[in-house]
């Protein structure tokens, strides 16, 4: 978790918070938001966030514009003398606001875990939260594949504290683990290499300090319910 000015940016629940209360990002414009924070303060070059938030696609400078307009909206970052992304003309853009990491809060009734589960799509790494996330080419997915063998709406994986669930939505090329045909909700384990129409994903976890026979029998509960 992240703070800065008047600001707090949740990567785990993909949220930002302004003096406690939620502002609303698409999920391209929270990934570009997150990258430059992470570069922070360096100057990010275009190419760089292109390559980044569009692997192998051709998009135009203009949809860059868009989604730094889009947090400038939402950050009310609106003061040329006080910018929080300033815009470095034919290069890129960096992320000026001092930054400070903070532990995360923990919500009452939550349980902790030391779990964190993501996707690898070649040089791309995307975080699974808690509950649903969506793969497709819907641009709101979580794991964006604007590919023509991808549906809209392809899979989805479920997380919870007891596991990760794959399942696949009706998708017209199918979802597969490994080799196999997904047709039913399927655990997910580490290195499980997911097939996404013709797009091939890697599901990655770490769970430091929680043994596998625990694991093992929360999915099994999970399962069982």
């Amino acid at each position: 978790m992240r703070r800065f000015r008047s600001f707090v940016v949740d990567e785990a629940r993909r949220q930002i918070l302004r003096d406690g209360r939620g502002l609303h990002l698409t999920p391209k414009a929270f990934d570009t938001l997150l990258f430059l924070l992470d570069a922070a303060p360096r100057v990010v070059r275009k190419s760089e966030l292109h390559d980044r938030l569009w692997p192998n696609g051709i998009v135009s400078d203009a949809s860059l514009v868009g989604l730094v307009g889009e947090i400038r909206r939402a950050l009310g970052d609106q003061d040329p003398d006080a910018r929080i992304i300033r815009a470095v003309p034919r290069v890129g853009y960096a992320f000026d606001a001092p930054v400070t990491d903070e532990a995360p809060r923990r919500i009452a009734g939550e349980e902790r875990t030391s779990t964190k589960r993501w996707l690898v799509w070649r040089a791309r790494r995307v975080s699974l939260a808690n509950g649903t996330n969506l793969i497709g080419r819907d641009p709101d997915s979580r794991m964006w594949l604007d590919y023509s063998t991808v549906s809209r709406r392809h899979a989805q994986i479920v997380v919870s504290d007891a596991g990760a669930l794959l399942e696949d939505l009706g998708s017209k090329n199918g979802t597969r683990l490994h080799d196999t045909p997904v047709t039913q909700p399927t655990v997910l384990h580490d290195g499980d290499r997911i097939g996404v129409g013709r797009m091939l994903v890697t599901y990655r976890e770490s769970a430091a300090g929680l043994a596998t026979v625990t694991q093992l029998s929360r999915v099994e509960n999970f399962l069982a319910r």
